[in-house]
């Protein structure tokens, strides 16, 4: 039903063309698993560092940080080549103290203050949908899949186990406003937004 009322109007949002495409997630985390329990305990302010990369095409990797506030999420990204990535995934970092890009720098600073690591690996498949008035991205996820991070997180080939019993994920992000038409099309009779954590849910599965 969504992805007819989402076609009608919106195009494909995927930065890797038509259809769906699989996300790969290198999550980071402290030896204390800070970032889950802060996510477990509902801390309000809270940011959170990945590798991502898209359909195991390492031509374009990306760093992210996701920051939340008050249940709104903010996220800034900046590119990475398969060797940073790498160097970054083996503990290499001394680089990343003077790097060019800011969010370099910033990983820089939380991996030496507070001994941050990779910790998993999430895979899912991914659908999206963009409106080009509010910059709005719908995304459906599903098939969410997980393993503890190893050194070959680049391999398509890793075996990943289903992450519980994962629902499928319905997000919405937009920059100054969602438009009314877009909210209208993703209202679904008996479904409440809230939070999810693909992290968090193979922690505690």
């Amino acid at each position: 039903m969504l992805r007819a009322r989402l076609g009608a109007f919106m195009r494909c949002g995927s930065r890797v063309g038509g259809g769906a495409y699989r996300v790969r997630s290198v999550c980071f985390d402290t030896p204390f698993d800070n970032a889950l329990r802060d996510k477990i305990d509902g801390v309000s302010l809270r940011e959170n560092y990945l590798i991502r990369l898209y359909n195991g095409d390492a031509s374009y990797i990306s760093l992210d940080k996701k920051s939340m506030m008050n249940n709104l999420c903010a996220l800034q990204s900046c590119a990475v080549s398969e060797k940073e990535a790498r160097c970054i995934a083996g503990g290499d970092i001394e680089w990343l103290r003077d790097c060019d890009r800011q969010l370099c720098r910033e990983l820089y600073t939380r991996i030496t203050s507070q001994d941050l690591k990779p910790a998993t690996i999430i895979d899912c498949t991914c659908e999206s949908f963009a409106y080009p008035t509010g910059n709005v991205r719908v995304t459906l996820n599903y098939d969410i899949r997980t393993c503890d991070f190893c050194a070959d997180f680049l391999d398509p080939a890793i075996l990943a186990i289903p992450a519980g019993d994962s629902p499928v994920m319905l997000e919405i992000k937009w920059d100054d406003f969602l438009p009314d038409i877009i909210r209208d099309a993703v209202t679904v009779t008996c479904r409440c937004p809230d939070t999810f954590s693909k992290y968090m849910q193979y922690m505690i599965c």
